[in-house]
Formats: C-alpha cells, structure tokens, sequence
C-alpha cells in the first residue's frame, strides 16, 4: 500500500477530517538522515502533520512546520505542501532512549516540553502567515491540536503515530486530525468527544494495519462519515544544484572568487535530503559571470 490521504466530512458536514498513512514517506527520510528510532518517532510524527496540514493549502500554497524544544534532537523542520510533497530533518538525528513509563518511544524527551511550534504558510502573496505556540507536551499530537485551537482558533484533536523496527526503519506511520466546523451544536461536540474517548491510540491502529479511511471510520463511527478524496503522499525533495546556484548568487563575487582560489570549487548539501551538489571552478566562474551580467544590466 503506497502512502495517501484521505479528506472526509462528518456528522452531516459540521467535521472536517483528515487521515493520513505516511508508512514510506517517513521511512525515506529515516533512511536519508539515518533517524535513530526516538528521533525517527518525533520527525515522523511531525512529517505526518505536515503532510494533513499541506492538504488543508491550496494551488502552489507551501507551509513550514518547526518544532523548536529543549530536547536532545534540538529541532524539527519539515516542509509541505498541497501536492502531497513533505520533507523534513531533525536537527539532530541521532536521538534515543529507552521506552517510557507507557511502553512507549520517548518522543516527550527526545523534543522537549519546553519550546515552540511554528507553522508559517506561503499563499504566494507578499505576506507570509505565521502562528506560534508553546510546547505543552513534547509528544506533538496534544501540540498540534493546541496550535490549531490557540493559532487558528479551530478545536481539533489530533493522532500521530509512528513504529519503529528493530533494525531502525519504519514499520508503520500514520495519523489524523479531526476539527469542527464553527456553528456546530452541542450534541456533536459531544458524540465527537465520547467517540475520540473510546477509540484505540493511533499507532495500536497503524499496527493493525488500517487504512486511512479505517482510522476515520474508528475515530469517527462508519455512519457519520462521508469521504470526500484522497491524496498521494511522497517525501519529495525541491532541491537542485540550480537552486544552490542562486543561492551562492547571493553570497557575492568575492566569496565565490575565494572558493575557486582557495578551494578550488565547491560543495553544497541539502539538509532535507542530504543530497549533495559539487561546482567547480568554471561552475564558480559561471557564477561570477553572472553576477557582471547582472549588475552591467542594473547600471544601464
């Protein structure tokens, strides 16, 4: 089963939910960071946020999560958007401790429960959206649903869920979110809360093997849900040595010419990928080139 997303209303439209497998998608990033399993548990948590998330944004709409804790991973960062493209990194990816109290991947320490969450959104126009909040937990699902009621004042709960194998890769990584719609009535509200009481954790779930529709049926009861479409997810990266091109652009003539004399080229590496871009010296040269082309063009 490839990863995907599932959009669906319910209880007659006065929900909207998402649901959400991420199996291969976080599995490619703990391949390309080598995560330890803590680590692999918060990245995956937060790239399974920003892969429901990205859904919520329209057209070109990109959004970037950071996670920013007193943890040992000292920050998560992970890129979305509406296509179904995440990725991400952990600022340290080499995290991890024995099981907590629950039996469970320490995600808590390895993040921190004290720090922010930040979620900035690129619609395309000049202004950028940011909200922020603090950390109340460190396991990031509570944290997300109090960024959505606090930053965008719409009551959500939230499940994220990842398991690791013994050799370090992913099982199995999924979640869901959950939010009502304003105008909502009270019965609702409540039916939603005793259901979400009820339902099993999310990764016992992502464990059986659920599809994202199965966990929306679960968390939801299978009469009061009406899906709407699906959505493939893929970690994809939008890097290229182009890219880091216009990047070294801007660093300037004379650090590009110290580059060619002094090291006789140069590197760049992604930090969501870790893909690496080698220039050379007529790479560099190019460069140079273009930034006299550039500023003979701004002087006439």
């Amino acid at each position: 089963m490839s990863d995907y997303l599932v959009r669906a209303l319910g209880f007659g439209g006065s929900v909207r939910a998402f649901a959400v497998r991420t199996t291969d998608t976080v599995g490619e990033a703990q391949r390309r960071h080598d995560t330890w399993p803590t680590a692999s548990a918060a990245l995956g948590r937060t790239m399974t946020a920003a892969a429901m998330m990205g859904a919520m944004q329209k057209g070109e709409d990109l959004l970037t999560i950071k996670v920013q804790g007193n943890g040992d991973m000292r920050g998560i960062v992970v890129d979305a958007n509406a296509k179904g493209e995440v990725r991400g990194y952990a600022v340290n990816p080499h995290v991890h401790f024995d099981l907590n109290a629950q039996g469970k991947l320490d995600v808590r320490r390895a993040v921190g429960t004290e720090g922010t969450l930040s979620v900035v959104k690129d619609t395309g126009l000049r202004d950028y959206f940011t909200g922020q909040v603090e950390l109340i937990s460190g396991e990031l699902g509570e944290d997300f649903a109090y960024y959505f009621t606090k930053s965008e004042q719409t009551p959500s709960a939230v499940g994220l869920g990842v398991l690791v194998n013994t050799d370090d890769s992913i099982l199995a990584a999924g979640g869901f979110i959950v939010q009502v719609m304003p105008g909502v009535d009270d019965e609702t509200i409540t039916k939603i809360e005793t259901a979400l009481s009820n339902i099993e954790p999310v990764s016992k779930m992502i464990e059986k093997g659920y599809s994202p529709e199965e966990i929306l049926n679960a968390v939801l009861g299978e009469d009061n849900v009406d899906f709407l479409d699906t959505l493939p997810i893929s970690f994809n990266c939008s890097c290229s040595k182009e890219r880091f091109g216009e990047a070294l652009l801007k660093v300037g003539e004379a650090e590009i010419q110290s580059m060619i004399d002094e090291d006789h080229g140069a590197e760049a590496e992604c930090h969501f990928c870790m893909e690496k871009y080698q220039y050379s010296e007529a790479d560099l040269q190019e460069l140079i080139d273009q930034i006299h082309v550039l500023k003979t063009q701004q002087a006439e």
